[in-house]
């Protein structure tokens, strides 16, 4: 949260004491002018400024919650981009303008206590407007970066505090700022920032379908870097750096960076333009007489007040002389609290209309009971958009609770083991439709609530439950693959056990890595085998006694003595307990229990665990070998998937067109670092091409992602 909090505490401390300084300057103008009567003009100007940025970002908030999700990644892509616009020019401007800031003020408070009481809400409403639109539509695209709201809309609050504490201190003279140092230092910081959400922009509008690329990563390095770490939370919060970019955020990020920091820093160090000569004092008195005969009092008002922090003392204004004799009829004043209603009222009452009208305003949570015999009880018709249920359980038992369509039992949403007297909130996406409740408690039956129809949204994404006994065809066909594949491990290790018996260490080399390969296809069963796993295929990693351990066996204490010059007497009684390992292995497989819901969970986890140990060469010991291993749990997930098809198919075919296209990219990695019948290892990968490889399981891994909980066996059928 505290990561978020950085770039909009530095928006809101910026933009505050920028609007602050406005603010300040024109008090001081009246109240140094002895003018403070017209002081409410200037917080009804505030007051309608404020009142404007809220409504604006309730507008940016409700209406973009009733957009399908590619439209509110378009959406939220646009204003980000727009936003990095204003905060561009808002940088430059204040680069600018800081020398000269309260000059500027004084001239327009001077025209506008020319022109009346409205001109003077019209100047403070505008100067305070800008800066408050723009702070609401920076906070809500980095809130949407962030993806939540409470980080940005805290430090936003703190730096709010602080610039109005900061002008405060200026007004009264018991603070100085160098305005030029500090507008230059915080606007070099926002432009860092502003690079950042320039690239998150890109992205969403990448995902929204607006810009092409999406799938083109310039880099990923997800496989080593931990997202949920202090520092890459930091990196992403406020720079919005992600462990994984295509070449389009890339290029933005850097081209912005580049581009703006040159020119900023550039005005930053050219010399200020020399001033201009004075004006003869003939051609000022020109020029100023008809300021003064229109409003004298104004005028001297202008010409009395200071910038806020400095010594000057004002001149008193001479009140202006009462007309005698004026027998003109006084109106009764209007209650001095309807044009500060007024102008609260009206921003408020506009957003309320788009809001309503867009029909993007949430609903109210309901609130749903749930028991063993009355599913779904106060469940009415809820509007389009993301909504929350707040899921009650009245009954005695446990339950399951779905939100499903009554026709075809696809799940919108769902809460798993909700506990008798809890409530908990279940968040789905409502569209057009028809919507049901199923809950399914402990040990009872399924009960469906009464269905309901809801009209005017957009489409939503429901999953097809799955039942357990839709698992059953391809748990038969993947167990006849892992008890082929078993058979054929037997052999092979049988042929190193007899390639060390008879002190042939080269064939042994050749047939131990034939026999590795061989086990490391048969990823997806690895849970079944049980203890058998840690005697074939364990590593020396937490054994106190490292390689020496007595209960470091198998493949790799084989591959260490293989690699390490030790000899055949020395390695035989490791192959001998290695084959009676497999053979062991091979009897009792067809009687262990394999769970069909671990056949969805390994899609994702062989190839997560070949990025935490093939690919980092944790699992060496001398071979080299560890992109063979890799490819072989490629073929592995291959053939799982291959068993799985038809189930993935039904459900998302669109997921299945990327991990196929996923695939093929690292398999053509992978073959690339196969050579004349040898495997380069990954120690000696060329930089580039080990990042390759390394994008593209990562990448990979984050196709296959989903697949688990398309194929988690659901109650809900």
């Amino acid at each position: 949260m505290w990561d978020d909090a950085f770039p909009s505490f530095l928006i809101g401390l910026r933009e505050g004491l920028e609007a602050g300084l406005i603010v300040s300057i024109l008090v001081a103008t009246l109240v140094r002018g002895d003018a403070k009567s017209r002081l409410p003009q200037v917080w009804t100007g505030v007051l309608a400024a404020i009142a404007l940025s809220m409504s604006f970002g309730a507008i940016l908030t409700f209406t973009a919650a009733n957009l399908s999700q590619t439209a509110q990644e378009a959406f939220g892509g646009t204003l980000s981009v727009v936003a990095i616009a204003f905060v561009t020019a808002m940088v430059f401007w204040m680069r600018r303008s800081a020398r000269n800031l309260s000059g500027e003020i004084r001239e327009k408070v001077t025209a506008a206590l020319a022109m009346g009481g409205g001109m003077l809400v019209l100047t403070s409403f505008l100067a305070v407007g800008r800066e408050g639109l723009e702070t609401a539509l920076f906070l809500w695209t980095t809130g949407r970066a962030a993806g939540e709201s409470s980080g940005p809309l805290l430090g936003a609050g703190i730096g709010l505090v602080l610039a109005a504490g900061l002008c405060w201190g200026l007004y009264r003279r018991v603070l100085r700022i160098n305005l030029t140092r500090f507008f230059t230092v915080t606007g070099i910081v926002l432009i860092v920032i502003a690079s950042g959400v320039l690239g998150y922009g890109l992205r969403d509008l990448q995902e929204g379908g607006v810009l092409p690329g999406k799938g083109a990563f310039a880099f990923d390095l997800s496989a080593h870097v931990d997202a949920g770490s202090w520092y890459a939370a930091l990196l992403q919060g406020v720079l919005n750096l992600t462990p994984q970019m295509t070449w389009l955020q890339v290029a933005g990020y850097v081209l912005y960076l580049a581009v703006v920091m040159t020119l900023f820093v550039r005005g930053v160090r050219t010399p200020a333009a020399k001033p201009a000569p004075a004006a003869s004092p003939e051609v000022r008195v020109s020029q100023e007489a008809p300021a003064r005969a229109e409003a004298p009092a104004a005028a001297t008002a202008a010409r009395a007040a200071d910038e806020p922090g400095t010594d000057a003392e004002p001149t008193p204004r001479a009140p202006a002389p009462t007309p005698s004799g004026d027998t003109r009829t006084v109106r009764r004043p209007r209650p001095a609290w309807v044009v500060p209603a007024a102008v609260v009222a009206v921003p408020a009452l506009a957003a309320g209309l788009v809001v309503a009208f867009s029909g993007g305003k949430p609903a109210a949570a309901q609130t749903v009971a749930v028991s063993e015999k009355d599913c779904g009880k106060g469940f009415k018709a809820p509007e389009p958009g993301r909504q929350t249920f707040q899921m009650r359980n009245t009954g005695d038992k446990a339950s399951e609770v779905y939100l499903i369509d009554p026709s075809s039992n696809a799940v919108y949403g769902e809460i798993e083991g909700l506990a008798p007297g809890t409530t908990r909130d279940l968040v789905a996406t409502v569209g057009s439709g028809t919507y049901a409740w199923r809950c399914v408690p402990t040990g009872g039956r399924a009960v469906t609530s009464a269905s309901v129809r809801v009209s005017g949204g957009g489409s939503t994404k429901a999953v097809l439950p799955l039942a357990e006994s839709e698992l059953q065809a391809p748990l038969a066909s993947y167990r006849a693959y892992v008890d082929a594949g078993l058979a054929t491990l037997q052999d092979r290790t049988a042929a190193l056990q007899a390639d060390l018996r008879a002190g042939d260490l080269a064939a042994a080399r050749t047939d131990w890595l034939s026999a590795h390969l061989t086990y490391s296809s048969l990823g997806a069963a690895y849970g079944t085998f049980a203890d058998f796993d840690a005697k074939i295929d364990g590593r020396k990693d937490g054994l106190p006694g490292g390689v020496s351990d007595k209960d470091f066996t198998g493949f790799h204490r084989i591959e260490y003595g293989l690699w390490h010059g030790q000899s055949a007497a020395v390695l035989r009684p490791y192959a001998d307990r290695l084959a009676a390992d497999v053979t062991g292995l091979r009897k009792a497989f067809p009687t262990q229990d394999f769970d069909p819901s671990d056949l969805p969970l390994r899609t994702h986890e062989i190839l997560e665990n070949t990025l935490q140990f093939e690919l980092t060469g944790d699992t060496d010991e001398g071979s080299g070998t560890n992109l063979a291993t890799a490819n072989a749990n490629l073929a592995g997930t291959k053939e799982l998937l291959s068993v799985l098809r038809p189930l993935i198919t039904e459900r998302a075919p669109r997921q299945l067109t990327a991990v196929d296209a996923g695939i093929d990219r690292l398999q053509g990695l992978l073959d690339a670092a196969h050579r004349d019948g040898r495997w380069t290892p990954v120690g000696s990968l060329d930089p580039m091409a080990k990042a390759k490889i390394d994008g593209a399981t990562g990448r990979l891994l984050e196709d296959l992602a989903p697949i688990p909980d398309l194929l988690e066996i659901r109650k809900s059928a």
